[in-house]
Protein backbone atom coordinates (compact mmCIF):
# COMPACT_ATOMS: atom_id res chain seq x y z
CA UNK A 1 0.00 0.00 0.00
CA UNK A 2 3.11 2.11 0.61
CA UNK A 3 3.67 2.05 -2.62
CA UNK A 4 1.06 2.92 -4.66
CA UNK A 5 0.64 5.83 -1.90
CA UNK A 6 3.93 6.89 -3.06
CA UNK A 7 3.26 6.27 -6.47
CA UNK A 8 0.26 8.41 -6.09
CA UNK A 9 2.12 11.13 -4.47
CA UNK A 10 4.52 11.45 -7.53
CA UNK A 11 2.10 11.49 -10.24
CA UNK A 12 0.45 14.71 -8.68
CA UNK A 13 4.14 15.97 -8.30
CA UNK A 14 4.35 15.28 -11.78
CA UNK A 15 1.17 16.14 -13.10
CA UNK A 16 1.81 19.76 -11.01
CA UNK A 17 4.95 19.97 -12.42
CA UNK A 18 4.28 20.03 -16.08
CA UNK A 19 0.92 22.19 -15.44
CA UNK A 20 3.66 24.92 -13.83
CA UNK A 21 6.56 24.37 -16.60
CA UNK A 22 6.02 25.43 -19.95
CA UNK A 23 8.39 23.46 -21.24
CA UNK A 24 6.88 19.58 -19.77
CA UNK A 25 3.86 18.66 -21.69
CA UNK A 26 1.90 15.46 -20.40
CA UNK A 27 -0.80 14.16 -22.34
CA UNK A 28 -2.65 13.85 -18.86
CA UNK A 29 -3.01 12.63 -15.98
CA UNK A 30 -2.72 8.96 -16.43
CA UNK A 31 0.64 9.89 -18.15
CA UNK A 32 1.41 11.18 -15.44
CA UNK A 33 1.09 8.30 -13.46
CA UNK A 34 2.94 6.37 -16.28
CA UNK A 35 5.86 8.48 -15.74
CA UNK A 36 5.90 8.03 -12.18
CA UNK A 37 5.90 4.23 -12.47
CA UNK A 38 8.68 4.73 -15.23
CA UNK A 39 10.82 6.86 -13.06
CA UNK A 40 9.99 5.03 -9.94
CA UNK A 41 11.48 1.98 -11.97
CA UNK A 42 14.54 3.54 -13.73
CA UNK A 43 15.28 5.20 -10.22
CA UNK A 44 15.45 1.95 -8.62
CA UNK A 45 17.58 0.22 -10.69
CA UNK A 46 20.03 2.91 -11.62
CA UNK A 47 19.68 5.55 -8.97
CA UNK A 48 22.94 4.09 -6.88
CA UNK A 49 24.57 3.06 -9.31
CA UNK A 50 25.30 6.44 -11.18
CA UNK A 51 25.42 7.71 -7.71
CA UNK A 52 28.66 5.10 -7.15
CA UNK A 53 30.04 6.63 -10.67
CA UNK A 54 29.85 10.00 -9.79
CA UNK A 55 30.47 10.45 -5.93
CA UNK A 56 33.72 12.71 -6.59
CA UNK A 57 31.17 14.98 -8.49
CA UNK A 58 29.20 14.57 -5.89
CA UNK A 59 31.32 14.74 -2.86
CA UNK A 60 33.10 18.20 -4.71
CA UNK A 61 29.36 19.92 -4.87
CA UNK A 62 28.45 19.26 -1.40
CA UNK A 63 25.47 16.69 -3.14
CA UNK A 64 24.23 18.95 -5.23
CA UNK A 65 24.81 16.86 -8.30
CA UNK A 66 22.32 14.88 -7.16
CA UNK A 67 20.34 16.87 -9.18
CA UNK A 68 22.01 16.44 -11.80
CA UNK A 69 21.67 12.75 -11.79
CA UNK A 70 18.25 13.00 -11.11
CA UNK A 71 17.43 15.12 -14.21
CA UNK A 72 19.13 12.50 -16.18
CA UNK A 73 16.71 10.15 -15.21
CA UNK A 74 14.19 12.52 -15.77
CA UNK A 75 15.86 12.51 -19.49
CA UNK A 76 15.67 8.64 -19.71
CA UNK A 77 12.00 8.33 -18.62
CA UNK A 78 11.09 11.50 -21.10
CA UNK A 79 12.69 9.34 -24.12
CA UNK A 80 11.07 6.41 -23.32
CA UNK A 81 7.41 7.70 -23.13
CA UNK A 82 5.95 9.07 -25.69
CA UNK A 83 3.45 11.12 -24.25
CA UNK A 84 5.59 12.72 -22.03
CA UNK A 85 7.71 15.54 -23.72
CA UNK A 86 10.37 18.07 -21.84
CA UNK A 87 11.79 21.24 -24.44
CA UNK A 88 15.54 21.17 -22.40
CA UNK A 89 17.92 19.51 -20.36
CA UNK A 90 17.73 23.17 -18.44
CA UNK A 91 13.90 22.28 -18.36
CA UNK A 92 14.59 19.01 -17.40
CA UNK A 93 17.06 20.14 -14.36
CA UNK A 94 14.07 22.38 -13.05
CA UNK A 95 11.34 20.01 -13.53
CA UNK A 96 13.99 17.23 -11.24
CA UNK A 97 14.44 19.70 -9.09
CA UNK A 98 10.77 20.81 -8.12
CA UNK A 99 10.24 16.94 -8.35
CA UNK A 100 12.31 15.77 -6.32
CA UNK A 101 11.07 18.80 -3.40
CA UNK A 102 7.92 18.92 -3.68
CA UNK A 103 7.78 15.30 -3.71
CA UNK A 104 9.54 14.73 -0.63
CA UNK A 105 7.43 17.52 1.05
CA UNK A 106 3.99 15.52 0.12
CA UNK A 107 6.08 12.40 1.52
CA UNK A 108 6.79 14.73 4.66
CA UNK A 109 2.98 15.33 4.84
CA UNK A 110 1.63 12.01 4.21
Amino acid sequence: MNTILNILLLSVVIFGVARLLPGVHLKGFGTAIIVAIVYSIINFLLFGLITLLTLPATILTFGLFIFVINAFLLWLTDKLIGDFKIDSFLTTLVAAFLITVFNNILKWIF
